[in-house]
């Protein structure tokens, strides 16, 4: 029996809880975007050797929207943090917004957790991963350090590159000496407890968020209508949803060519990933104020029911 346990990762929007996870587990688990909240759900990382097994929940970013999409990502964050053995909280070197960790910290509680503490609330042990140290000069780094310190009682602060992997072992290591003792939780050949059609709607998802920039908000949804299995071929239609039709013309583009990006590059990310040819039909179709309303996201997936 070795070490395992439940290790959430939150923070902000944007600060690279994806980037993390994916690197962490040594497999892309997560889409990753510039774009603030790509993440909608809490997603489930897996990383099994000899020492055991350790399970990370990547979770939306903390940002303080009032749509009803927000909120229900919140609650997402929220709940993960609650159910993990130990919390590392990421903030981002780049983008010092102290008042926004302050802010993520207090909706997450963070601010009381620790071991042995109130025995009506004892919280969990809490790490600070400062992200993107890579592209910041030292004397900054130090000072946001001195910033953060105070805002929670972290156990441990850390600077690391998700993008580089500067210091993630050592993270990795800090990690692993507070998980518990105890067996594994899911096969060992397990990485993570995504079904394929969410892997395919958040892989076309990525792309959308890819090609368009800065063109589209963050309002564009999945749905898989159907995966139908061929010897060596998965012939995938899908739809993906805007709010209003002018935005159904920028994902189009002109010709169809943005969307012709899109499904090109969606369908070779597949490829590798599920390991057989895709054949790829996408429509675009409008749900007016979607984001605005909790039963049409949770028919999408996102949120905190399914």
């Amino acid at each position: 029996m070795g070490k395992s346990g439940f290790v959430s990762l939150v923070g902000r929007a944007n600060v690279g809880k994806s980037t993390l996870i994916n690197r962490l587990v040594g497999k892309k688990i997560s889409i990753t975007s510039p774009r603030p909240q790509t993440t909608r759900n809490r997603i489930i990382g897996i990383k099994t050797g000899p020492f055991g097994q350790v399970v990370f929940m990547d979770t939306p970013g903390v940002a303080f929207h009032k749509s009803a999409l927000s909120k229900s990502m919140i609650q997402v964050a929220e709940q993960a943090g609650a159910e993990c053995d130990l919390a590392v909280f990421m903030a981002d070197a780049t983008n010092h917004d102290i008042e926004g960790d302050r802010l993520s910290i207090k909706q997450l509680r963070l601010d009381v957790a620790r071991h042995g503490g109130d025995k009506a609330d004892p919280g969990v042990s809490v790490l600070l991963a400062i992200n993107k140290v890579d592209a910041v000069p030292k004397p900054s780094l130090l000072a946001l350090i001195e910033e953060l310190r105070d805002l929670a009682p972290f156990q441990e602060i850390i600077p690391i590159s998700a993008k580089t992997g500067e210091n993630v072992d050592k993270l990795f290591e800090l990690i692993l000496d507070r998980m518990p003792e105890g067996p594994a939780y899911y096969p060992e050949d397990m990485t993570t407890d995504q079904l394929e059609n969410y892997v395919i709607g958040e892989t076309v998802r990525e792309k959308a968020f890819l090609h368009l920039g800065q063109e589209m908000p963050y309002s564009v949804a999945v749905e898989v209508e159907s995966v139908e299995e061929k010897p060596g071929l998965a012939v995938v239609i899908l739809s993906l949803y805007v709010e209003r039709d002018s935005q159904k013309g920028i994902v189009i583009g002109k010709g169809g060519a943005m969307l012709k990006k899109i499904g090109s590059s969606a369908r070779r990310e597949l490829e590798r990933r599920l390991g057989v040819k895709v054949f790829l039909d996408i429509q675009v179709k409008v749900k007016e104020k979607w984001t605005s309303d909790r039963r049409a996201f949770r028919d999408f997936g996102y949120g905190t029911e399914k």
